[in-house]
């Protein structure tokens, strides 16, 4: 008797544990089914909207309007931060409050950096998700932009006039 109440209550739980694994938000999954489906084979990083260091420089230095948006803690920024004009320095658990959205410009391209690009990766899915569509990812973070960044990138020499 007490091996079958053992058993039952055995099967029980494994059946409520299943029922609970099987739940999600489905109007969710369906979401980011969307946001994702695009990324596929050579199209993954344009669809994740990564940038690399060297399209993120061109950028701007081409004077195209991009915002930087450094979601590291403030211990972080605190040591060294962007000097982009218009740079936005929100931390990831800060970022998707109604005030720290409201500074977030729509009209802009928005390339959201961290140390190494992880939490940028999620940060910009969610606030693409959430309608930021202008939201991308500078692939590597930090770490990749000073690899990539020296003086010689950083201030390319003018172009020559053709010799005659």
């Amino acid at each position: 008797m007490l091996l079958r109440r053992l058993v039952i209550a055995l099967l029980a739980s494994q059946l409520s544990l299943g029922a609970a694994a099987g739940d999600y938000d489905r109007d969710l999954a369906a979401s980011y089914n969307k946001l994702f489906a695009p990324a596929v084979g050579a199209k993954t990083g344009k669809a994740l909207h990564l940038m690399k260091p060297d399209k993120l420089v061109g950028d701007v230095l081409a004077g195209k309007p991009i915002i930087a948006l450094d979601v590291r803690t403030p211990n972080e920024f605190g040591i060294y931060r962007l000097t982009l004009p218009g740079s936005l320095e929100i931390p990831i658990n800060e970022l998707f409050l109604p005030e720290s959205l409201d500074r977030i410009p729509r009209d802009r391209m928005v390339v959201v950096v961290c140390a190494s690009g992880a939490r940028a990766m999620a940060a910009a899915t969610a606030l693409r998700q959430i309608g930021f569509d202008n939201a991308y990812v500078l692939k590597g973070g930090l770490m990749a932009l000073s690899k990539y960044l020296d003086p010689k990138t950083a201030s390319p020499a003018p172009a020559q006039p053709p010799k005659q």
